[in-house]
């Protein structure tokens, strides 16, 4: 029998990159989904409330809280069942309060109440805030920035704003992330991420004044941590600051992406080939002008990339719920900003001229996930290139050899088949997808707040991510190791009619076209066919057929 009142003893898992894990100290257990009895409590054998979550557990399975009351009555209700603890057990965890009731927490958890409600609401993606460090370190950011200027209008203790401080810059430095455990794709507006990182910072102040976690009549969440501010400045601050970090390593990976292609140009910039339009001959070029187009193209998708970014660096924060600045002192506004561009060292950081429009528009978001799309299209396209180029061998075009990275089949021996390529278009097939999700978020937004900024963030920076890490992949696993198959080339150019377009002008349309069909159909070399009509001296041919002429590169 499931006993729903009772309390059980839980110690802390161990710490990870992903939330926190509570764990069952009361003797055995089974696995939830085992059985029939109490829906979802381990050890009554029920199917499990989050099953398809197995592997990511809940980091709160500790949690009990009751239901508001006009009495001060506390009944918990535990989501586990077990027996009542003994004294040191029950220390394990501290019982925290907020609007709907009391909430008991583990003790030595840097989160409180209200993420954990958070984390029980939301159970949705196995991703976590923890998985993200660009967004944790932006939170901790824009809340030493506000506590600092609020220390400055004289609205905070300056040793409340201190502690705030020295709490934000150990989360910057990366201490704590395993704290962070509130899904990523949530309800509220990202409310549960700004409540989550207030009560990871307001305990690690506390600790930092020598006060224990949860004595929040010293140091409160809401009360100092979050003063002056609202959700919705604070939540879509921090997003931008993110995805500008994003957009730095992804603009990097890019440069590097860039350099590789044009070491390649260099080196095939001797090598003779024929050009192609819809798959079929068209006329010669050099291998090196194909891989040089392939760079050029890279560069101006970092220009967009750039242009996109600077976007982001205009800021609501100050303008509270709605943008209209209530809560928020006289002056705070300013303040705010100017210290996160020194925290942040983005100069260009300014607060927008109406905060009302900036608190409702995702605008920018819609942009930077267009110019995402163009970067991963492109990319996505370079990559059909490489993989057609490297066809074959001896069946396809074969022209070029990509790097062997692993065996490409378990049937047919000897096989390598294009992994890194198609890797990448996968990638760029996500962010294609990822695109129409914020889209629909953005247009999704009413009056004067869109709520669904955390499925557009999540779009955004797994995209940024993904085709960043995708970049740094292709450049070293593939375009660096790429090699030219000169013989082939050689071959191709000699057999193809793509040469006799730069005879027409001198031959004319209808003898050059005669020309290209006489070769077509017989297979011999269109060139030796001038000749033997003796259309052109020698000297003529080799001058209108020679690499310079052909490829309109300067004759050396």
């Amino acid at each position: 029998m499931c006993r729903r009142r009772s309390r059980a003893a839980f110690r802390p898992g161990p710490a990870g990159p992903g939330p926190i894990r509570a764990v069952r100290d009361d003797g055995p257990r089974t696995r939830p989904g085992s059985g029939t009895g109490c829906a979802g409590r381990i050890g009554c054998g029920a199917p499990a409330r989050y099953s398809r979550h197995r592997r990511n557990p809940s980091p709160l399975a500790a949690v009990r809280r009751s239901p508001p009351s006009p009495t001060p009555r506390r009944t918990p209700m535990s989501l586990t069942p077990g027996p009542r603890p003994s004294a040191p057990a029950a220390a394990r965890y501290r019982t925290e309060h907020d609007m709907l009731g009391d909430v008991e927490v583990p003790a030595d958890a840097y989160y409180g109440a209200h993420t954990v409600r958070a984390v029980e609401n939301f159970p949705l993606t196995g991703e976590t805030l923890a998985a993200r460090p660009h967004l944790i370190r932006a939170l901790a950011a824009v809340k030493h920035a506000a506590a600092g200027a609020n220390a400055d209008v004289g609205a905070l203790d300056p040793a409340l704003a201190s502690a705030i401080a020295d709490a934000c810059e150990g989360i910057r430095d990366g201490g704590l992330r395993d704290q962070f455990v509130v899904d990523l794709i949530q309800g509220g507006a990202g409310t549960s991420v700004n409540m989550n990182a207030n009560e990871v910072i307001a305990n690690r102040g506390l600790e930092l004044l020598g006060r224990p976690r949860g004595e929040y009549s010293v140091l409160h969440p809401l009360d100092h941590v979050n003063l002056g501010q609202s959700t919705n400045d604070v939540y879509p601050t921090a997003v931008k600051l993110a995805l500008d970090a994003h957009i730095a390593e992804l603009l990097a990976a890019l440069a590097g992406l860039r350099e590789a292609f044009a070491a390649k140009a260099a080196e095939f910039a001797d090598v003779l080939k024929i050009g192609r339009t819809q798959l079929q001959d068209a006329v010669p070029m050099t291998l090196g002008q194909e891989f040089g187009a392939f760079a050029a193209t890279l560069a101006e998708d970092q220009q967009r990339l750039a242009e996109a970014r600077v976007l982001l660096h205009e800021l609501n924060l100050g303008g509270t719920a709605i943008g209209t600045g209530l809560n928020a002192r006289p002056g705070y506004r300013e303040r705010a900003v100017e210290r996160l561009r020194r925290l942040t060292g983005i100069p260009t950081l300014i607060s927008s001229p109406d905060l009302i429009e900036a608190t409702q528009d995702v605008g920018v978001f819609v942009q930077l996930s267009g110019v995402l799309k163009r970067v991963a299209v492109k990319l996505s396209k370079i990559c059909n290139d490489l993989r057609l180029l490297s066809s074959g061998p001896q069946a396809g075009l074969g022209e070029i050899s990509l790097p062997a990275r692993q065996a490409g089949s378990s049937i047919m021996p000897g096989k390598v088949n294009p992994v890194i390529p198609e890797a990448v278009n996968q990638i760029a097939f996500e962010i294609i997808g990822n695109d129409v999700t914020v889209t629909l978020a953005a247009e999704g937004g009413q009056l004067q707040l869109n709520a669904f900024e955390p499925v557009i963030y999540r779009s955004l920076s797994a995209g940024l991510g993904h085709l960043t890490a995708g970049i740094a992949v292709l450049t070293e696993h593939c375009v660096r190791g790429i090699t030219v198959n000169r013989r082939r080339l050689a071959e191709t150019v000699a057999a193809s009619t793509g040469v006799v377009t730069a005879l027409s002008p001198v031959l004319g349309y209808e003898t050059a076209c005669a020309i290209a069909l006489e070769a077509h159909h017989t297979g011999r070399p269109a060139l030796d066919l001038v000749r033997e009509r003796e259309l052109l001296t020698e000297a003529r041919l080799r001058e209108l057929t020679s690499p310079a002429s052909l490829t309109g590169l300067p004759v050396p």
